[in-house]
C-alpha cells in the first residue's frame, strides 16, 4: 500500500513557477496513469502562461483565492472550486489574495515537465 503524507513529501518548482509536491506519482507509487499534486502559490504570484500537449488537468481549490485563466476566460477561483484544463489549453493561475494560495493538481496521464510548454502572455488571449 502506497501512503504518502503531505509533510514528508519533498517540494520542488516546476516550468511553470508554482511551488508543487507530488503525492502520488510512477515516481513514487504504484500509480501509472495519473499523478496528484499539491501546488502552492505565495501572495501575489502568478504561474508562467503553459499548457500541456498531452496531459489533462483539474485544479482543484484547497485555500486561499486566485484568477484562473484557460484561453481568454478568466474566472475567479476559491476553496472547493474544481478547474478543468483539457490538453493544448494555455493557462495560468494567479493568487490574488494575501495567503498562499493552495491546490490539488490532478493530472492524467502523470505530469511530466516535458510535456509542459511555456507559452507567450499574449497566448492567453488567442483565440
Amino acid at each position: 500500500m502506497d501512503i504518502r503524507n503531505i509533510d514528508q513529501v519533498v517540494a520542488f518548482t516546476t516550468k511553470d513557477g508554482s511551488e508543487i509536491r507530488e503525492l502520488l506519482a510512477h515516481r513514487n507509487s504504484c500509480i501509472r496513469n495519473q499523478s496528484l499534486a499539491e501546488a502552492r502559490l505565495p501572495a501575489g504570484a502568478a504561474t508562467a502562461p503553459h499548457f500541456h500537449s498531452v496531459t489533462e488537468e483539474i485544479y482543484y481549490v484547497l485555500a486561499g483565492t486566485g484568477a484562473m485563466q484557460v484561453g481568454t476566460e478568466i474566472r475567479d477561483v476559491g476553496p472547493g472550486d474544481a478547474i478543468a484544463i483539457p490538453p493544448g489549453a494555455v493557462h495560468q493561475i494567479s493568487n490574488t489574495g494575501a495567503v498562499p494560495l493552495r491546490f490539488l493538481c490532478c493530472c492524467a496521464p502523470a505530469y511530466e515537465h516535458h510535456d509542459t510548454i511555456l507559452s507567450a502572455p499574449a497566448d492567453l488571449a488567442a483565440p
